[in-house]
């Protein structure tokens, strides 16, 4: 089977793999979107599926509710550790907002809503480690720690160790290490971690030693921008596989789609891990560059999509795995059953605009672009709501229908740079009407363009395309949006129907 790189066309940061026999799962970060942390399954490394996230809510306060002008937004789950030890699954991540460290477990990976344990600290990028048959944490930017857990891996032991490993340099580094992932092979910890030099890119490097007292070893593992500049394939990690092959997963930022995976063969020699194919000399080694394309010894996993289609025609209100909130949904206010056929969203209470609105349902979007459509229906709608579709992300548009003065407007609203927000808005007799966004990574215009039409009719173009752009107030790439909230007053409602996902 031939592996094309980049293997997922979506926002998937921070990815750590597990391998159980033939399958290998997968965790990545969705930070303040809920439910988080989403465990992926595979058999081949290149396609993938979503089986289960770790947890349903992270917590429950005025932050993740966006209420009183508070929010988690860039913050929440980060570069989550996945681990199998003694036979239970577990995943180890920081929130810099609650400054706990949390660790989840379960006995069954594919099952969303495991157990949870925390720690009144933060333990910044860790990784699990197993040891001499004891269980740490190694974690840190630039200083290097560990910390000894409990043997239940509930907590930090009392009595174990707490000591800084070794620290990385500080001068002409615009990023010190950080990211680790660990792991044991022959005798050595290999620690991986990403770094950035000033006059580089991001980049992927290693530290190895016999012991956790060390010395440690350090090589360059992979310095490539795959023809991006600045913008280096790094931090992930390394999987074997039944045969005893192995692979390296690493993440590259791409600008507004966000930070996608690159998927790579990795050669031992001396037991040092050489990632990519092409052998290139530089100062002090070798590196390996990132292949375009590449061969695999395994057959086709046929995965389902990572971003879907919907009818939203369901008996039940259950989400698909694809789908999340924009932090803690009011389980109250949306509904596929109080109009069958139909995704109905309530405002529960008012907002002020998109970024602290309750309930917009959003899913990824993916390159090299796609376009999105789906169906509203603004009978329900009361004065002073907005309901419509929007891409998500700190530079965010919308577009939809709004309620003002007792009368209905198609409003698409846009937030550039700055800060200020400029609209287009037109008079609309239709209750109903069909809503299109087109995000297009092509050749990295990152654009989104917004269209409306009464359906049955010809698309008419609202507003400007909006330049995309990955800020780190939200540090997630763009996401596709179905909002509904109110300015002034709970209790409307907006139903939706017919979602639709084509890539371009």
């Amino acid at each position: 089977m031939e592996v094309v790189n980049p293997i997922i066309r979506a926002d998937m940061p921070d990815p750590d793999l597990l391998r159980v026999g033939d399958t290998f799962y997968m965790v990545s970060t969705t930070m303040f979107y809920t439910p988080g942390a989403p465990i992926l399954k595979s058999k081949d490394l290149c396609h993938w599926e979503m089986v289960s996230y770790v947890f349903d809510i992270l917590e429950e306060n005025e932050r993740y509710r966006l209420e009183n002008g508070r929010n988690a937004y860039g913050k929440g789950q980060w570069a989550t550790s996945l681990a199998r030890y003694k036979g239970r699954y577990y995943a180890c991540f920081v929130s810099h907002d609650s400054g706990k460290t949390y660790i989840f477990s379960s006995e069954d990976i594919e099952k969303s809503g495991w157990e949870r344990a925390e720690i009144g600290e933060v333990f910044h990028d860790m990784s699990f480690l197993f040891w001499e048959g004891r269980c740490f944490l190694v974690y840190g930017n630039g200083e290097i720690r560990i910390v000894e857990l409990e043997p239940d891996l509930s907590g930090v032991r009392k009595d174990g160790l707490r000591r800084t490993l070794f620290e990385t340099p500080k001068e002409g580094m615009r990023l010190r290490c950080e990211g680790c992932r660990a792991l044991i092979r022959n005798g050595f910890i290999y620690l991986f971690f990403i770094d950035w030099p000033a006059d580089g890119g991001r980049r992927e490097v290693v530290f190895r030693s016999r012991s956790l007292e060390g010395p440690y070893e350090f090589r360059v593992l992979m310095d490539d921008d795959c023809g991006f500049p600045g913008h280096g394939v790094a931090q992930g990690t390394l999987v074997d596989t039944e045969a005893g092959d192995w692979y390296a997963m690493l993440f590259q930022d791409r600008g507004a789609s966000g930070r996608i995976p690159f998927l790579m063969p990795v050669r031992w020699e001396e037991d040092w891990p050489l990632l990519g194919i092409k052998r290139e000399k530089k100062e002090g080694g070798f590196l390996w560059r990132i292949p375009e394309c590449f061969s695999v010894p395994f057959a086709p996993y046929p995965a389902r999509p990572l971003v879907i289609s919907d009818s939203f025609r369901h008996e039940e209100n259950r989400l698909a795995l694809p789908w999340q909130w924009n932090h803690n949904p009011i389980p109250s206010c949306w509904s596929f059953t109080k109009r069958p056929g139909w995704l109905r969203l309530t405002v529960g209470r008012t907002a002020s605009g998109l970024k602290d609105a309750g309930n917009t349902l959003t899913q990824r979007t993916m390159e090299p672009g796609c376009s999105c459509v789906v169906t509203l229906d603004s009978s329900g709608m009361k004065e002073g709501d907005y309901a419509g579709l929007c891409a998500l992300q700190g530079r965010f548009g919308q577009v939809g229908i709004a309620v003002e003065n007792g009368a209905r407007y198609l409003l698409c609203i846009q937030k550039g740079e700055g800060g200020e927000e400029t609209e287009y808005r037109q008079p609309l007799e239709n209750a109903v009407v069909q809503l299109r966004i087109v995000f297009d990574y092509r050749n990295r215009i990152d654009q989104a363009s917004f269209a409306f039409r009464i359906p049955e009719e010809e698309w008419q173009t609202a507003g400007k395309p909006l330049d995309m752009v990955f800020t780190l107030d939200m540090f997630v790439g763009y996401r596709i949006g179905i909002f509904c909230y109110g300015l002034q007053t709970s209790g409307g409602h907006a139903d939706f129907r017919d979602f639709s996902v084509q890539e371009l």
